[in-house]
């Protein structure tokens, strides 16, 4: 992932690639390797995309929207789940019927986070903050997900200041890895 413009149009961009890979994962039989291919793909995704909410999002919800701190902990609850879906997800291989299972719990998981932020949270957002300042936040966003880690950890923290500290450190040793396993890798 990785795209232009403010933050609304950055998580906008993801949350489509998301559901496009939902979709080439649901088209292939149920025991096909590929299956688990895609599977780390959408993990590594929405594990970027989550961290980069948590650390730049969420915050300026809870700074400028009214019932921002109610609507951030919400937000941070429903990936707090798909990230425990996802860790897993990890252990599963395609053909096991867990597998399957947690691909339907995690589409509709994200499903309903997608549109809940998309139809209300972005437009609340685009209310209160200046073009300038969404903009901003796009960049803050976009590298936050080149640094972010690539594997769930639902026990690290998801809230500035320790978030920020040390999913950059944690990035890095899942790159690594992935890099030696060759997970992620896109021919």
């Amino acid at each position: 992932m990785g795209h232009d413009g403010n933050v609304i149009q950055e998580l906008t961009a993801d949350h489509r690639e998301v559901d496009a890979l939902f979709a080439q994962i649901e088209a292939l039989p149920p025991a096909d390797p590929e299956r688990r291919e895609l599977a780390d793909r959408i993990t590594m995704e929405l594990v970027r995309h989550s961290v980069a909410e948590e650390q730049y999002l969420y915050p300026t919800v809870r700074r400028y929207v009214d019932d921002g701190d109610d609507l951030a902990d919400e937000e941070i609850a429903e990936h707090g789940e798909v990230e425990r879906m996802l860790k897993e997800l990890e252990d599963c291989r395609p053909g096991d019927g867990r597998f399957d299972a947690l691909i339907t719990g995690l589409r509709n998981s994200v499903t309903a986070h997608v549109d809940d932020e998309e139809n209300r949270l972005f437009p609340l957002l685009a209310e209160v903050c200046s073009a300038a300042a969404l903009e901003d936040l796009g960049e803050k966003v976009r590298s936050a997900k080149k640094h972010a880690p690539t594997r769930p950890h639902p026990s690290a923290p998801d809230a500035p200041p320790a978030n920020r500290i040390l999913a950059p450190g944690t990035g890095m040793v899942d790159r690594l890895r992935d890099l030696l396993t060759g997970r992620g890798k896109q021919d």
